[in-house]
């Protein structure tokens, strides 16, 4: 039990400890500031954490983000309204999410080699699409989606709050969630038991893919362009926040409260490090130590219970 409340510890010890080393902190600036930072990490962990809830990873979110942010301002570009790029851009994350799962579940193929492959076929094309060049001419309004407030609050807030309660009632609530516990704890048993575990895979990495598309937009809100570049090193932030807030990567474990959780970690330790002078280069290997140390707590629980 302890070991299952770890997350929630560790994020009130930072928000005391950030409040005393540094004055800024809790400045609603501040808190603004980290709310809209870690909205599209926090977006990507979603999908991921169901992903990884049924025995899957996807390492390709960060090219998936820079190629919906890319062809959602494209579309924009060439004079469509807000709302279609923006659907463009979710539905360009749909389709590599669909294929994630597609290679996955017919062709058999680990999804840790079939999402090492997308992540550089993504990226690619992402880059030659646009020659190597960001997306500029984008509407002014399209900068609410990510810098607005709605009643006094990031506009970014309400969405993720709307993606979790969503996934919060996949998960626990539907046939899709049921299942992706079954497939994540064991897949044969599940075939055994009448799931259609292809069909559902590929579910599960279309609505990772969905997610990361909508945070591709997000992002390319906040920065006011479409880079093909965005998004390099965000899976394995979306993954330490999976891992963190306690979803395991061998399957079957995980959830939306702890993913939240694990993802404003993340999010306090990149804000905090900023606010105390210390090199982003660290930053890079904190966060690496923090998924080993939580992957650790993680097995030395399963042997326990074995």
């Amino acid at each position: 039990m302890i070991q299952r409340l770890l997350p929630f510890f560790t994020l009130i010890a930072l928000v005391v400890g950030l409040s005393l080393a540094s004055p800024h902190f809790l400045t609603p600036t501040n808190l603004s500031s980290v709310v809209r930072q870690t909205a599209v990490i926090n977006i990507m962990a979603l999908g991921m954490t169901i992903i990884i809830i049924a025995g899957g990873i996807d390492l390709s979110v960060g090219s998936i983000l820079a190629m919906g942010g890319l062809l959602g301002t494209m579309a924009m570009e060439k004079g469509m309204s807000i709302p279609t790029g923006v659907g463009v851009g979710i539905m360009a994350g749909m389709f590599w999410g669909w294929s994630n799962g597609f290679m996955t579940a017919k062709l058999r193929i680990n999804p840790f080699i079939v999402t090492l492959g997308t992540l550089g076929i993504v990226r690619g094309l992402a880059l030659i699409i646009s020659n190597g060049l960001p997306v500029h001419q984008i509407p002014q309004g399209f900068s609410y989606l990510g810098e607005g407030n709605l009643l006094g609050v990031p506009f970014v807030l309400w969405i993720l709050l709307v993606c979790a309660v969503a996934m919060h009632i996949i998960l626990e609530h539907t046939r899709l969630g049921r299942y992706s516990f079954a497939i994540g704890s064991n897949p044969e048993a599940a075939l055994y038991a009448g799931i259609n575990v292809d069909f559902f895979t590929t579910a599960v990495y279309t609505i990772g893919g969905m997610l990361t598309g909508l945070a591709g937009m997000i992002e390319a809100s906040r920065l006011m362009t479409g880079q093909p570049t965005a998004g390099q090193g965000y899976e394995l932030q979306a993954i330490a926040a999976v891992v963190i807030g306690g979803g395991s990567l061998r399957g079957g474990e995980g959830s939306v409260i702890g993913t939240l959780v694990g993802a404003f970690i993340m999010g306090l330790l990149a804000n905090g490090s900023d606010l105390l002078g210390i090199s982003p280069y660290l930053q890079q290997a904190i966060i690496g130590a923090v998924i080993i140390i939580a992957v650790a707590f993680d097995e030395l629980r399963k042997r326990k219970l074995s």
